[in-house]
């Protein structure tokens, strides 16, 4: 897909699939007690869908962008040069960083197309 034709609404699903919130609980178990990561959880479901660009959101994550090689980015890229549309990202404010509870690879595949991408996400 041409950088021309990359927009938000040909990249990314409107909103969430069900099998994200799941993804994010079983990764927010590793950084808190599991009724706090459940609790997160919940409000991600009900938070409203934002749009925020790419790399504000690996800034503000503090992680490294994935190689374009990682077998998972390679996929989602693959699934956007088909048409397939990605899953917005799951994000929680940690203290001092941005957590991505879900879509890390999504975010580094739509970095890597360009990194002004307009992403939607959730936010709690």
């Amino acid at each position: 897909m041409k950088k021309s034709t990359l927009t938000q609404d040909n990249i990314w699903m409107k909103e969430p699939e069900e099998h994200d919130f799941p993804a994010a609980q079983d990764y927010l178990e590793l950084l808190l007690v599991p009724d706090a990561a459940k609790k997160i959880v919940e409000d991600l479901k009900k938070a409203p869908t934002i749009i925020k660009k790419s790399k504000d959101i690996l800034r503000a994550s503090r992680l490294p962008l994935l190689p374009e090689t990682n077998i998972q980015v390679k996929e989602n890229l693959k699934k956007v040069q088909k048409n397939k549309k990605l899953s917005p990202i799951l994000l929680m404010r940690g203290q001092n960083d941005l957590i991505i509870a879900d879509g890390y690879h999504r975010l580094c595949c739509s970095y890597y197309l360009t990194e002004d991408m307009d992403v939607p996400c959730r936010l709690v």
